[in-house]
C-alpha cells in the first residue's frame, strides 16, 4: 500500500471520515485547529455535517444530540476545551451514547501554554466530569496510531455504548510522518435500537441520566460498573520492546514514549542487556497485568512522561511494590531531548 505524508492532526480528521463519522461539531484552539479547519473541508464531502460550535460547551452538547439520533459523531479540542466539555461527557457516559473525543493536549494548569504536555492523564483516565464513569482512552505515538487508533475508538465507543477519547499533545498532532491510510473493510454497526429516531411504528424511546425513583441510580451504576469491568478484563493494548528480562524497564506513553525510544537507541548497550520500553497503548483501560507481570524485586521502573507525575501511580498501583518505581517528569510543555532522558536512564541503572 502506498504511503502518504499527513500530519497527526490531519490523520485523525481523514481517519474518522474513514471509519463512518457523519457529524463534528468543534471550536478552534491551538494546537488542534487544523483537525476542524479540515473537517470543514472533507465533512460535507463525504456527505456528513460539521459544525464550528460557538463554544467548546456547544460543540460537545451537539455531539451528544448526534449521538442520541444514532450518528458516528466526534468532536476535538486542546486541553482548556477539553475541561469545559466534561460536563457533558458525564452526561454522554451516563446515558451510554458512544461518541469520540479528541484530546491534543497543551501545557497547563490553566491557558498554560501551546507546548506538548501529558498533564491531561488524570482528566483522561479518571473519567474527568462528575460521577461515578470512565472512558476508554488511547495514547498514540505516531502518525499511524494516530489513524489506526481513531478508527478503533469509532468501533469501541459503539460495541460499549460509551465515549471513547484520543489523548494526543501537540507534538504527535503537529509532525508528519509517512503513514498507510489502511483500507478497513466497514464493521456493521451494532443495532442502535436506542436511538432516538422518531417513534413512527414503533414504542417511544428514552434516553436520559436523570434518576430520582429510590435505588434507581445505583442500578443504573451497577449496569456502568459491570461494563467497565468487561472493558477493563479485554481491552487493555501496549507494546514492548527490548530484552526478556530487563533490570530495567521504562515505562511511557505518547510523544514521551518515542523519546524514550530515541534515548533507549542512543545507549551504547552493546554486549550488555539494554533497558526495555512498555509503552501503554490504552492509558484507560491501563495495561495493569500485563506490566505486573514484568515486575520483580530486581527490577526497577523508571516512568517518564510530560506532567509532574500523574501515570507513575497507575504503574504502582500495578506493580504493587514488587518493584522499584522512579520518576522522571517533566511538566508545562517542556522541551525534552533523548539525551536528557538518556542520562536519566544511565543514572537510574546505576542508582544503589
Amino acid at each position: 500500500m502506498d504511503k502518504v505524508l499527513l500530519s497527526g492532526n490531519h490523520a485523525i480528521a481523514e481517519a474518522a471520515i474513514e471509519a463512518g463519522c457523519s457529524f463534528y461539531a468543534g471550536y478552534p484552539i491551538t494546537p488542534q485547529s487544523s483537525i476542524p479547519e479540515l473537517m470543514a473541508r472533507i465533512m460535507p464531502e463525504s456527505g456528513g455535517t460539521f459544525i464550528q460550535a460557538e463554544s467548546e460547551v456547544a460543540a460537545i452538547n451537539m455531539v451528544y444530540g448526534a449521538a442520541a439520533a444514532g450518528a458516528r459523531a466526534m468532536t476535538s479540542s486542546s486541553s482548556p476545551g477539553i475541561s469545559l466539555m466534561q460536563e457533558c461527557i458525564s452526561y454522554l457516559a451516563g446515558a451510554e451514547l458512544p461518541a469520540v473525543i479528541v484530546n491534543i493536549s497543551r501545557g497547563g494548569p490553566g491557558l498554560g501554554n501551546i507546548s506538548a504536555s501529558q498533564a491531561d492523564y488524570f482528566q483522561a483516565t479518571r473519567g474527568g466530569g462528575h460521577g461515578d464513569y470512565r472512558t476508554i482512552t488511547y495514547a498514540p505515538s505516531s502518525v499511524q496510531e494516530a489513524w489506526d487508533l481513531t478508527i478503533l475508538a469509532f468501533e469501541q465507543a459503539d460495541i460499549y455504548r460509551t465515549p471513547v477519547m484520543i489523548l494526543s499533545d501537540g507534538i504527535v498532532g503537529q509532525m508528519m510522518e509517512p503513514m498507510e491510510r489502511r483500507t478497513q473493510i466497514p464493521s456493521p454497526l451494532p443495532d442502535k435500537d436506542w436511538a432516538l429516531t422518531g417513534a413512527s411504528g414503533r414504542p417511544p424511546r428514552v434516553i436520559k441520566t436523570l434518576y430520582m425513583e429510590p435505588g434507581e441510580l445505583e442500578r443504573r451504576n451497577r449496569v456502568l460498573e459491570d461494563k467497565y469491568k468487561r472493558i477493563s478484563s479485554s481491552e487493555a493494548l501496549y507494546e514492548y520492546t527490548g530484552p526478556d528480562d530487563p533490570d530495567l524497564l521504562i515505562v511511557a506513553f505518547g510523544i514521551a514514549a518515542r523519546i524514550a525510544a530515541s534515548a533507549i537507541e542512543s545507549l551504547n548497550t552493546e554486549g550488555e542487556k539494554g533497558p526495555g520500553l512498555f509503552r501503554p497503548i490504552s492509558l484507560w483501560p491501563f495495561p495493569s497485568k500485563a506490566l505486573a507481570s514484568m515486575a520483580g524485586q530486581d527490577k526497577r521502573l523508571l516512568v517518564f512522561e510530560l506532567n509532574a507525575g500523574q501515570m507513575v501511580e497507575d504503574v504502582r498501583l500495578a506493580v504493587e511494590g514488587r518493584s522499584e518505581v522512579l520518576h522522571y517528569g517533566r511538566p508545562g510543555g517542556a522541551d525534552v531531548t533523548p539525551d536528557e532522558v538518556a542520562e536519566r536512564i544511565t543514572a537510574s541503572l546505576l542508582k544503589n
